[in-house]
């Protein structure tokens, strides 16, 4: 279940003996909604009726965000609430949000009833649940069926509790601490369950149903409304990583590139946050099920602070936490900004020599360019000053590295294209009325001319992915890596009567009438991906708008690289079919699809503690291979690999060398290539489409 709740304060929180309040709407939330509706009729990209299918949508995906692992409700509460399976539409256009509630208060009850029964066998002692029993946990029941009475029920819950303790008693816990831990952790649990207000039920139903649209529409209460705002601003200081609750855990989305999680290097989308600890020696606050506020609260802090994170690794399927420490401070302009470095690939008279420009975000001060600032920073700006240093360095070639880039400036996407094409339109913009506008090149020089490659990756997204396409569609360069997010909208954010609405206008389409949205950017060569298409990306996404085509516009596209894309892709092969780092990649990126798939996990400890051995096993004669094949002393267990990238990470040593990225170093191979076979970079006067 997600959920990003309010804080109260005052009495009404600490009396937990009493059983939860039932809350109620107010007039406020009521006029909000009926404005919510009208908005989104009005100026939504997605048109959508709201009638009885609607409602039918809306009723499911409400039951979804409260009890989405089907843990809470009975069978005989959702007979109870099938009453309003056809009726929200019409409640929703009349602002009548009783429904929402009365199902809202259902789940407190049910979440009230589950936080005293896992108390009550914790105080019976844990020593009591039978580790030696035959049993499992299907972790994953969005598709089970709901659960029948409340013996069922108990079983799934005490069934819950035992994989608790069994996930902490592998990772070296004693019972006792334990015991403490969880204790703590189910009573917290319930002081923010009396905590909770109206606005949280309100917030969550009406986003089931403005997320019909789109998974970025979005109703913001007021206070999250303001917290929105701060975000944007960045003025807060804290680790630079995007949050989002999920089930009992808050789980990261995103790292802000140049941010100090990124600086570190260990935190990554789609790891689980377990702990929160203050400086190098602070106790470590449990966080599982604790609300998002409170977490982001823990992890924020003033600059130049520790915080030290405990993590259940995304890509690890063995339950193992680790601990990532990060030191907190500001995302700073300057360390966004574009980076060179110069490759060498090949021998001999075939030796090349590579630019290299790393691009983390598409950046720009406006509020210098405003003043007038005529050193203002902007990605264009500072990658055409790269250009002029490479060029006088005397490259053969150049890789614009846009992996991890998750966007920014659609302005500076724009512009950035046009250092490399001598005019034209660089992308199309279809808004909620079907008007499409093309954005045009505001500069008829070509900075560079020469032999060109964009290198993306999943994690590419938006103006990455507006870029990446114009180059592709231009046959202006090579885009080689892994299929990009496919984030390929516009949002707008409309004020309320109380609160926000963040929504959908528009959507953008390369020239070549080809949308970003959903399927991203292909690349011409793709490298093996350890991203899960299933976790990650706008695909991955509940109600994502689809890929869509539209007419293309005119464009003057360069000379055909289909021939040499057939010749590349098969040197490409030939080359890493022996490389160490491939293999290495495609073993594990098998590994985690056979692995971290799993949802039906053991409760018998002896047979619990043999997988996660064969897990570990496994893994590490993977790590081994690759150390083998480098000339490399092999690691003796997956704890001396994990502590020596900690120790790496802390002493700062993050960042590679060009020649020790193997991706970089065959997309420079690549290039290579290319350069020798015969550089098609001479443009073709056709239109394009």
């Amino acid at each position: 279940m997600a959920l990003c709740l309010v804080v109260a304060t005052g009495s009404q929180a600490e009396n937990l003996n009493q059983p939860v309040p039932a809350l109620k709407p107010t007039l406020n939330q009521a006029i909000a909604s009926v404005n919510v509706v009208q908005l989104l009729k009005n100026n939504s990209y997605e048109k959508l009726s709201l009638d009885q299918s609607s409602s039918e949508k809306i009723y499911a995906s409400y039951l979804d965000t409260l009890d989405r692992n089907r843990s809470f409700f009975l069978t005989s509460d959702i007979k109870e609430f099938s009453k309003y399976e056809e009726t929200l539409d019409d409640a929703l256009k009349g602002g009548n949000l009783r429904p929402a509630f009365e199902i809202f208060n259902r789940y407190r009850e049910r979440s009230e009833e589950r936080i005293h029964y896992m108390q009550k066998l914790i105080s019976a002692g844990l020593e009591k649940l039978d580790f030696k029993k035959d049993e499992t946990l299907e972790l994953d029941r969005e598709k089970a069926p709901w659960l029948k009475n409340k013996t069922e029920q108990e079983d799934l819950w005490r069934r819950q509790l035992k994989d608790n303790v069994l996930s902490m008693k592998l990772n070296d816990r004693k019972m006792s601490e334990i015991s403490e831990l969880l204790a703590k952790r189910f009573n917290n649990q319930l002081r923010r369950l009396h905590q909770t207000r109206s606005e949280d039920a309100f917030q969550l139903y009406l986003n089931s149903y403005t997320q019909l649209y789109d998974p970025h529409t979005q109703y913001f209460s007021p206070q999250r409304a303001e917290n929105f705002d701060i975000n944007m601003s960045l003025s807060l200081e804290g680790i630079g990583a995007v949050l989002q609750s999920e089930d009992e855990y808050t789980k990261v989305v995103s790292v802000v590139p140049a941010g100090p999680a990124d600086k570190a290097g260990q935190l990554k989308p789609g790891d689980r946050i377990t702990g929160v600890a203050q400086g190098k020696d602070g106790k470590m606050e449990d966080v599982v099920g604790m609300r998002l506020d409170e977490v982001v609260k823990l992890i924020r802090g003033a600059k130049g602070t520790l915080v030290r994170l405990e993590i259940i690794p995304g890509s690890s399927s063995d339950g193992k936490t680790r601990i990532y420490p990060i030191n907190r401070d500001k995302v700073k302009l300057e360390e966004q900004s574009a980076q060179k470095s110069i490759l060498e690939v090949g021998k001999g008279k075939d030796k090349k020599r590579i630019g290299v420009i790393d691009i983390p975000a598409f950046y720009i001060d406006f509020k210098a360019a405003q003043a007038g600032d005529p050193n203002y920073k902007s990605t264009t700006r500072d990658v055409r000053k790269l250009i002029d240093e490479l060029k006088k360095d005397k490259i053969d070639g150049l890789i614009i590295d846009l992996r991890n880039n998750g966007g920014g400036s659609l302005q500076e996407a724009n512009q950035l294209t046009g250092l490399f094409i001598p005019k034209g339109p660089t992308v199309l913009v279809k808004d909620s009325r079907g008007r499409t506008e093309a954005q045009q090149d505001p500069d008829p020089k070509e900075v560079y001319d020469g032999p060109m490659v964009v290198l993306i990756n999943r994690l590419s997204a938006s103006a990455s992915e507006i870029f990446a396409g114009a180059m592709q569609d231009y046959q202006r360069a090579l885009v080689i890596g892994g299929q990009s997010f496919g984030k390929g909208t516009v949002q707008t954010i409309q004020p309320l009567n109380h609160g926000q609405l963040k929504l959908t206008v528009a959507k953008f389409y390369r020239v070549s009438g080809q949308s970003t949205q959903n399927r991203g950017v292909i690349p011409d060569i793709s490298y093996p991906s350890l991203f899960d298409p299933k976790e990650i990306g706008e695909s991955s996404l509940p109600n994502a708008l689809p890929y869509t085509e539209i007419k293309p516009t005119q464009y003057n596209a360069f000379k055909p690289l289909k021939s040499a894309i057939s010749e590349l892709t098969q040197e490409h092969k030939n080359r890493i079919k022996d490389n160490p780092d491939f293999l290495y990649l495609n073993k594990l990126r098998e590994y985690q699809e056979h692995f971290t798939g799993r949802t039906l996990v053991q409760l018998n400890e002896k047979k619990r503690q043999q997988e996660i051995t064969v897990m570990r096993e496994e893994r590490l004669a993977i790590e081994n291979a690759l150390r083998k094949a480098k000339g490399e002393k092999p690691y003796k267990n997956l704890d001396e690999l994990e502590k020596e990238q900690s120790d790496r990470y802390s002493n700062n040593n993050k960042d590679k060398k060009p020649e020790e990225d193997a991706l970089l170093v065959e997309t420079g191979e690549i290039l290579g290539d290319w350069i020798r076979f015969k550089s098609p970079m001479i443009a073709d006067n056709t239109a394009g489409g």
